[in-house]
């Protein structure tokens, strides 16, 4: 008779999907036992009406399909299952005599309530639930202000996380791991159906992402190696490639922040990057976890204003107006070139986020939220916490938010930015031929300047939807307003 295998444990590749350090998949293979790799498609998951948008689904399709040729080059395999989590994670127990599931910890407060169901529902059988760090540099209840209070400015926050001992040093996935043999049922990657099929309007992401590990470690090593040392002086410029690209990687823990955190650090100590090039890269992670900190502890972030005074705002109900800048046809080229690069790529250059987000909640008066739904849908690096923190800091609600009077003018943002129009040549082609001088305000260039460029406003290019100083008048009036009720 044959001898029964040894009871399995399973690694439930939850947030991280990359096999170098993984915490979880580490402590599982310490345990001596065959391993199962599960991924669980929650639909409903742990933030209720956030589920996956469009984006996130393309690079989740291409992430798990990484990973599984990864785990099979191993000898193992990458069991596929539906949600919800508590239930698929604890059938796959049951039938297989699972003693435990490892998984990365959630940072956010709905995450971790679906731990405790799982553990609750897990424990019933005699299986334990084993949750690691990875997710985060830091726990987020790890930085926290000396009366024990949970940090609402970022500066404080980030001088605090920089009197902690540095992250220990990111892993290597074992040489060798040993995989349960038994049979096992598992959902096909084409059966989650999470690619595009009529229209494919993920047509061009391949040309421009390489999602899973093997691409993130690329991508790091690029950005270190060549971009990191000018990333301060041109991190603004949306038409050089000088910033990291690292986000969606960081989204789907292809790599992970304690990776990217020492690669960084390294290149400071070899001399190949300056100290401040590398700190001013190394804050934009240290705002990835002030945002976790500021949901982990406020869980109502990505809906309701941490502001209260701002659930009053007098917001405007314009489908129209939304539907204009969706689509990129504002008439204010940087704003358009923004939306487009969006829809285009998923993504889009951080300072062009702040500029198409301000016009839409200044210039516009559309609540903050609808922005947030669209880039949750439209951008790969969708991030619960990185995106509702961003949203609320443009308009003016959030923790340690930009003064909501501080609007920007599109006008002069492009300029500053983009003064020769090579990123907005790129996106809006059909100013390509304008002067760089009426590039970003093409309304203002003369009848003979639009004639030969071949431009009729209105016709190859909208007018401005709205004037820029009547629309940032109008923002006065209403946070004056606002004010007024207070």
């Amino acid at each position: 008779m044959a001898a029964k295998e040894q009871d399995p444990e399973i690694v439930w590749f939850r947030y991280d999907l990359r096999l170098n350090d993984n915490e979880a998949l580490l402590g599982a293979a310490e345990s001596g036992k065959p391993l199962i790799a599960c991924y669980v498609l929650d639909e409903q998951g742990a933030n209720d009406d956030w589920q996956l948008g469009g984006a996130s689904r393309w690079w989740l399709h291409h992430s798990l399909a990484a990973l599984t040729t990864a785990l099979e080059d191993l000898g193992g395999r990458l069991v596929l299952c539906r949600g919800p989590a508590a239930k698929a994670l604890t059938s796959l127990a049951a039938d297989t005599g699972a003693t435990a599931v490892h998984c990365s910890a959630s940072p956010e407060p709905r995450g971790a309530e679906l731990e405790d169901a799982l553990r609750d529902s897990l424990s019933d059988g005699g299986t334990e639930l084993v949750c690691y760090s990875g997710r985060l540099l830091f726990p987020p209840d790890a930085v926290r202000t000396q009366a024990g209070e949970p940090y609402k400015v970022f500066t404080p926050f980030w001088k605090a996380l920089l009197q902690l001992p540095d992250p220990g040093p990111p892993q290597n996935a074992p040489d060798k791991l040993e995989f349960y043999q038994g049979d096992l049922s598992s959902e096909s990657l084409d059966d989650l159906a999470l690619l595009p099929v009529k229209p494919d309007w993920a047509a061009e992401f391949d040309e421009v992402w390489t999602p899973g590990e093997s691409g993130a470690q690329a991508r790091l090593e690029e950005f270190v190696d060549d971009d990191l040392d000018r990333y301060k002086k041109q991190r603004d410029l949306p038409d050089v490639d000088a910033t990291s690209k690292l986000s969606p990687h960081l989204r789907f823990g292809e790599v992970s922040p304690r990776q990217v955190w020492h690669a960084v650090r390294s290149h400071i100590a070899s001399g190949s990057a300056t100290q401040a090039a590398a700190e001013a890269y190394l804050r934009q992670l240290g705002w990835r976890e002030f945002s976790y900190n500021l949901l982990h502890h406020w869980p109502t972030f990505p809906t309701e204003p941490f502001r209260d005074e701002f659930a009053d705002f007098p917001w405007r109900d314009d489908d129209d107006a939304l539907k204009r800048w969706q689509q990129g046809n504002t008439g204010y080229p940087i704003v358009d070139a923004g939306m487009r690069q969006l829809w285009r790529t998923g993504w889009m250059h951080n300072r062009v986020r702040m500029v198409v987000a301000s016009f839409l909640v200044k210039h516009l008066l559309i609540p903050w939220q609808d922005g947030e739904r669209w880039f949750w849908d439209t951008l790969v690096d969708a991030d619960l916490a990185n995106n509702s923190a961003s949203w609320q800091w443009v308009a003016g609600c959030g923790a340690d938010a930009a003064p909501y009077f501080r609007i920007f003018n599109p006008i002069l943002q492009g300029r500053k930015f983009d003064p020769d129009g090579r990123y907005v040549r790129h996106w809006v082609p059909e100013l390509n031929d304008l002067p760089a001088k009426y590039l970003h305000e093409p309304w203002a260039a003369p009848e003979e300047i639009l004639d030969t460029a071949g431009v009729r406003l209105g016709r190859d290019y909208p007018q401005p939807i709205v004037d820029h100083p009547a629309a940032r008048e109008r923002a006065l009036e209403a946070y004056k307003k606002l004010r007024s009720q207070r």
